[in-house]
């Protein structure tokens, strides 16, 4: 292994320690307290049993209908006319297993189901890595997982204000930034002054996940760094930024979001997310053949940014516990500087939760694409795609 590889992963652990002189355990009881006291708490950690198991699950069964010029609901056009316009699917079926093998260590096992409906290459396991928790301000991770690299990333599928992730997200994931990845990470959350930090660290290989080996011997290296700017509006601000080597060439990946919510009556809220990515598309640049594309991988970027605004009112009649309207916009483009093509989506939605915590929903309303060039035959092409979705999850 060449040297400049070595010296991530001899920075990472080399600061280890001094996070944990520095700050101590933050579970440590105060010494302090009175006799009583603390043989309470003696006697309570005493009675924790482990290992413990904690059993997930997520259904999300849909409804859809193209209304685009011979586009199918996997959003191919064709140019026969032999379209498939209408069709139910099942988009996941997930089944997690987290287990606590003791106060510090965990194991997160995540499979998607529905996968075995196609080639399951590539596909099936999502999550599968092993988490040690030091104290609040390090935890290492490693294994195959979500990377934090944007808001997305930390937020599962089944909880998101819209029906599925945006395209930067997963054009990102085809390069190795977000989505499944195989790799190890730091994270932890500190304060400066009044201001909430958290930070997450990440070395990987790159290549998505389920996969036998590294493509290369390049590396890919990113962090997030989350700034709590107020409490009272949840307002988040969240830095991104990336580097690596994928076939001997460097790649690079940046991007910022903002979050926030604002309680305007005591059951009506609404907030916001912005999020803007850029970066290297090397997955489509080797994609490309040799002859047909330029000799500088820099020459293929991909940008995109989001606007996601969702209006919350807390109902709480007999099942019915909250309606929610949201319209994600975005725009992403995913070479700007080489045969641009911008792809703007528009997702607006209603929802209706039941039980707390989205244990039971159902979604309705639009996915529509509008491309500056659509291309026959292909996904790149003009689409209006109704959603009825039903989601249930334990």
């Amino acid at each position: 292994m060449s040297k400049s590889l070595l010296s991530p992963f001899f920075f990472l652990f080399f600061i280890t320690p001094i996070f944990f002189y520095a700050q101590g355990d933050v579970n440590q009881g105060d010494v302090n307290q009175g006799d009583v006291n603390q043989g309470a708490d003696k006697k309570e950690n005493e009675e924790v049993k482990y290992p413990q198991f904690q059993l997930k699950g997520l259904l999300q069964a849909r409804y859809l209908e193209s209304f685009g010029d011979n586009v199918d609901v996997l959003g191919t056009q064709h140019s026969t006319g032999d379209a498939t316009q209408s069709s139910f699917d099942i988009k996941r079926m997930r089944v997690g297993l987290n287990t606590k093998l003791s106060e510090t260590t965990e194991i997160v096992i995540l499979v998607n189901l529905a996968d075995f409906k196609s080639d399951t290459k590539g596909k099936v396991l999502e999550n599968a890595y092993g988490k040690y928790t030091f104290n609040k301000y390090i935890a290492l991770t490693g294994g195959q997982f979500r990377p934090a690299f944007g808001i997305e990333e930390l937020v599962p599928v089944d909880i998101i204000k819209s029906f599925d992730f945006s395209n930067q997200y997963y054009e990102f994931g085809k390069n190795g930034w977000t989505s499944f990845q195989i790799g190890a990470s730091a994270t932890g959350a500190f304060d400066i002054g009044k201001i909430p930090v958290n930070y997450a660290v990440s070395v990987l290989n790159g290549n998505g996940k389920n996969v036998e080996m590294d493509k290369d011997n390049g590396k890919q290296y990113s962090s997030r760094w989350v700034f709590g700017l107020s409490k009272e509006h949840k307002i988040n601000l969240g830095l991104n930024g990336g580097f690596g080597k994928v076939f001997k060439e460097d790649v690079f990946a940046v991007g910022a979001d903002i979050t926030s919510e604002f309680q305007m009556t005591d059951k009506l809220s609404f907030d916001l997310q912005i999020e803007y990515k850029q970066g290297t598309n090397h997955n489509l640049y080797y994609s490309l053949p040799v002859e047909s594309r330029t000799d500088n991988v820099a020459d293929y970027q991909m940008r995109g940014i989001y606007f996601l605004p969702n209006l919350r009112y807390t109902v709480n009649y007999q099942k019915l516990t909250a309606l929610e309207l949201s319209c994600r916009y975005e725009i992403f483009d995913p070479s700007y500087k080489i045969n641009s093509n911008v792809r703007t989506t528009y997702t607006p939605m209603i929802s209706l939760e039941f039980g707390k915590s989205y244990t039971g929903r159902i979604e309705m309303g639009f996915e529509i694409d509008r491309f500056d060039k659509s291309i026959p035959d292909t996904s790149t092409y003009n689409d209006n795609l109704f959603l009825i979705q039903l989601q249930l999850r334990i």
